[in-house]
């Protein structure tokens, strides 16, 4: 099974039972861990859930998904390279206008071979990666 990539919208969907996204997020997640999936993400969406949850309930979950991704060797840091081709790609507004942490996720799947990522997001898509709710 090829891996996926873990997204900041996902994620936050998954945890956050008051997100639109959750009923469609959570069982998603679930499958994914349950089937054993390697899943992936970078230390910088990360850094987006942690800001994100810094005053929610689920604070916590952000840093057990992190120790978890970090013992199994799944926490991607980008390198320089793909820092200066998600800043290209930022520059010419490349997946519709994404941001500069989507623009580096998807530096980083190109790189690793991925075509899935846990996300609903549209950016994803104007990418060409296939989102999984």
């Amino acid at each position: 099974m090829n891996p996926v990539f873990l997204d900041t919208v996902g994620l936050l969907a998954a945890w956050d039972t008051s997100d639109r996204w959750h009923a469609a997020a959570e069982p998603v997640f679930l499958r994914l861990v349950a089937s054993g999936r390697r899943l992936l993400t970078t230390a910088l969406v990360l850094y987006e859930c942690g800001n994100a949850a810094a005053r929610r309930p689920y604070r916590t979950a952000v840093d057990d998904v992190r120790i978890w991704l970090a013992g199994r060797n799944w926490l991607i840091e980008p390198t320089v390279h793909d820092f200066d081709m998600a800043w290209t790609n930022y520059r010419t507004a490349h997946a519709g206008f994404a941001g500069i942490v989507d623009q580096v996720s998807f530096v980083v799947m190109h790189r690793l071979g991925l075509t899935e990522a846990f996300t609903n997001g549209r950016h994803f898509q104007a990418a060409g990666f296939t989102r999984l709710f």
